[in-house]
């Protein structure tokens, strides 16, 4: 009678299996902890440049101390003087003032700079260097050629006006015309920004669809309309963002050139709270302002960004 051979049993297959699962666990722990040795030093630093002070500034906004003497707890006393303080609803309307004129400009100028900037022509390099290079210039260079170009005494533009026989202006000095000549110079030094955003997402419109449309006849007007338009809203909606909180947060320029002067023409919000803290030694107050400003910002992106999502057009 032949003898039966049964199958061996394999009961290693689950530990062989196993195995490597549980190699790939540890390169993959290994590499975690390699990657967060590397980044975890400059982590800690911006960690503690910027949760720190504003966790610290949220508290002080609910005191009231000169930097020197015993912090008092005066709750929300700082924010309701806002609510009652002239002045600092000036700096709010000079701010809203400033944002309505940055804004639009900034981003029709960056767009229709990209359109030009976008074609093969001679020396292109060295126009989009040009116009990149106010971007990286400091705000003290800017502020100091704003005063030499716009200075109603010895300033290059009223020069210019008395050749061609026109009146002269007031411009720095004037407080109908300051805050344009501070949006002027903004304008001048943050342009460059949206132009190389808008220029990068020209070049990556797919050249098929442009194509496409000439070939139905499509003029260049019906083209851009039609096709490379629609492409750009993503990138509208992010640089409409940014140059918003820029604006928002506009001091470096009104620093080194008015003061927030004359008669307080000039005096944004950052500019405000600055004069508050480090001039009047009041920081919670200054602190209180700081976070209306941060709640505002965060405000308008949230509208922002919500609305853009509605529309098909979200950035983020």
């Amino acid at each position: 009678m032949a003898e039966t051979v049964s199958p061996p049993i394999r009961q290693q297959e689950p530990a062989r299996e196993s195995n490597p699962r549980r190699v790939r666990r540890r390169q993959g722990l290994k590499a975690a902890l390699t990657g967060w040795g590397f980044v975890a030093p400059a982590t800690i630093i911006i960690l503690g440049l910027s949760i720190f002070p504003a966790v610290w500034a949220f508290i002080l906004s609910f005191q009231s101390w000169d930097g020197f003497s015993q912090a008092t707890w005066v709750g929300g006393a700082n924010y309701a003087q806002l609510v009652t303080d002239a002045d600092f609803w000036n700096a709010v309307g000079n701010t809203f003032g400033f944002t309505l004129l940055f804004v639009p400009s900034s981003v029709l100028l960056g767009l229709f700079l990209a359109v030009a900037l976008n074609r093969r022509i001679r020396w292109m390099g060295f126009y989009r260097t040009a116009i990149f290079v106010p971007f990286v210039a400091s705000a003290a260079s800017t502020g100091i050629l704003s005063t030499y170009l716009f200075s109603p005494q010895f300033g290059l533009v009223n020069n210019v006006l008395r050749i061609l026989h026109l009146p002269q202006q007031g411009w720095l000095d004037d407080p109908k015309q300051a805050m344009l000549v501070i949006a002027i110079m903004s304008l001048w030094g943050s342009a460059a920004f949206t132009t190389v955003i808008y220029l990068a997402a020209l070049q990556d419109v797919p050249s098929d669809l442009i194509e496409a449309a000439r070939i139905d006849g499509a003029n260049p007007w019906q083209t851009f309309w039609r096709i490379v338009w629609p492409q750009l809203a993503p990138v509208t909606v992010f640089v409409t963002i940014w140059q918003t909180i820029q604006a928002i947060q506009l001091f470096d320029l009104v620093y080194t050139t008015t003061r927030g002067g004359p008669l307080d023409a000039t005096k944004t919000i950052v500019y405000f709270l600055y004069e508050k803290a480090f001039r009047s030694l009041q920081f919670g107050y200054g602190s209180a302002a700081a976070y209306v400003l941060f709640a505002v910002t965060l405000l308008i992106t949230i509208i922002v960004v919500v609305y853009s999502r509605r529309r098909g057009t979200e950035a983020f």
